[in-house]
């Protein structure tokens, strides 16, 4: 993707996965299926746990009652709660492969910052660079980004290890947002900097 020759430390970087959970990778999604995303995030993370690296998958969940969700009123609207989820909903998907060593972090908004101990995590391993995936680019993706990007950490964005609701907005983050603050790069890009 990218002419810039990539270098990745291992022992200093995170790879932080995006709501890759059962309730999630079942909705419509582009430009990438999220069977896809999801069989190159699981090798990635392999690669990076390989070398030492640390794993963090991230997944977003409520409270029986909802009151932990957030509901400021949008245009959109329909907030989350209404009807309640179905089990299993903020389940990490199997073919992940998250691994005792890796520290799952479960999140209450879009961004895995906010309200978490993440940034805490982090830190106190070294960590300088995060490798990010995930699923919706410009939500969950976008959101943890630019927390990431105001705390000082270097960014690898994995252009074809995470998709949006569909093409367009996929194709906007990665294009106007995510070279801003970080590096975009394919996973092929990243597996062959992670083996160098």
């Amino acid at each position: 993707m990218n002419a810039a020759a990539l270098s990745i430390a291992p022992a200093r970087s995170a790879f932080v996965v995006i709501d890759l959970q059962k309730g999630i990778v079942g909705r419509p999604c582009g430009p990438h299926p999220a069977p896809e995303v999801v069989a190159k995030a699981a090798q990635v993370a392999a690669a990076l746990r390989a070398k030492g690296g640390f794993v963090v998958p991230v997944r977003v969940a409520y409270s029986a009652d909802f009151r932990d969700a957030l509901r400021p009123p949008s245009d959109e609207g329909g907030g989350v709660g209404a009807g309640g989820l179905p089990e299993g909903w903020s389940d990490l998907v199997p073919e992940l492969g998250v691994q005792p060593g890796d520290h799952v972090v479960t999140k209450h908004q879009w961004g895995a910052f906010h309200g978490t101990d993440l940034d805490l995590q982090l830190r106190r391993r070294g960590v300088t660079t995060i490798l990010l995936c995930g699923i919706s680019t410009s939500i969950g993706v976008e959101s943890t980004a630019r927390n990431a990007f105001e705390l000082g950490y270097e960014q690898v964005f994995l252009e074809d290890a995470m998709s949006s609701r569909d093409a367009a907005e996929h194709e906007h983050t990665v294009r106007r947002i995510f070279p801003r603050i970080g590096r975009v790069r394919s996973t092929a890009e990243v597996l062959a900097a992670l083996s160098g």
